[in-house]
């Protein structure tokens, strides 16, 4: 890995997000724009989290709220969490429009300052590609869920390229193109190229690799979906050709993984179930 402190990685990090605040939204798969689009995150939640009946849920490196929000359309009491003042100032500001009660604090994601125990559920999304030490993140989300507690990691192999990909770098070759960035100018791509190469996963991030070290961690139950088609479609419905081909071709998948211990059940839950 990379030479420079864990503080100045992750000081370049939160920059990094904090100026593309303003904007994130305008993303297509960043905000929702599609009811379908909203179904299938709908699902994908309720299929591995269940219904969320008032439990605790902490939504990791939440950005502008969008996964907090879905979380809270399925029921759950959402904590958002984020290290980049300018993200929170527009999460705030989407909860106050929504009139949604999500609680939003200023933490890191490594080291939340939450007491132990806390929550029925974690969740994050695309955040774990960005952490500077992976085991010592997975141990705090362990230790932050109650017994029986699941967490939802949203997530991809970013750094692996797709046939998509390489077919479409052929292409521009061929017409003397230079390579596209994304969305961002040549600055920002090239500070976002500076950041994956400081990551703990710097060389691709196989979701097998993330299962492992959620086990060495303490976490049981581990499972990979790569069943994202009705999402995926939908995002790529409102993208540019080569954007939506490679979103679909990239290697994006959830990983479900449980703490030990009987599973949570609050007392709106418990009553749900016992008829008491």
């Amino acid at each position: 890995m990379n030479a420079l402190s864990n503080y100045s990685i992750r000081d370049e990090i939160r920059d990094f997000w904090s100026e593309r605040a303003a904007t994130f939204d305008q993303g297509v798969g960043h905000e929702i724009f599609s009811e379908a689009e909203r179904r299938g995150w709908h699902r994908l939640i309720e299929k591995h989290l269940g219904k969320g009946d008032g439990r605790p849920l902490l939504d990791l490196a939440c950005g502008t709220g969008v996964i907090s929000h879905l979380m809270a359309d399925m029921g759950f009491a959402v904590t958002g969490l984020d290290w980049s003042e300018a993200m929170l100032e527009e999460a705030r500001t989407k909860a106050a429009r929504r009139k949604s009660g999500i609680r939003f604090i200023m933490r890191d994601a490594e080291n939340t300052g939450e007491r132990d125990d806390s929550y029925a559920a974690i969740t994050n999304r695309h955040l774990v590609w960005t952490l500077v030490d992976v085991p010592a993140a997975f141990a705090e989300w362990f230790r932050l869920l109650k017994p029986g507690g699941a967490l939802l990691i949203v997530d991809g192999n970013m750094g692996k390229r797709s046939w998509v990909s390489r077919l479409h770098t052929g292409f521009n070759m061929l017409a003397r193109r230079p390579e596209p960035r994304g969305n961002l100018g040549p600055e920002m791509a090239e500070r976002l190229k500076r950041i994956r190469e400081q990551v703990w996963f710097c060389d691709g991030m196989p979701a097998e690799a993330v299962v492992a070290l959620l086990k060495d961690a303490g976490f049981v139950d581990c499972v990979i979906d790569r069943n994202l088609w009705d999402i995926h479609f939908s995002q790529a419905r409102k993208m540019p050709f080569w954007r939506a081909a490679e979103r679909l071709a990239s290697d994006r998948f959830v990983i479900c993984a449980r703490k030990p211990g009987a599973v949570y059940l609050d007392k709106p839950t418990m009553q749900s179930i016992t008829g008491l």
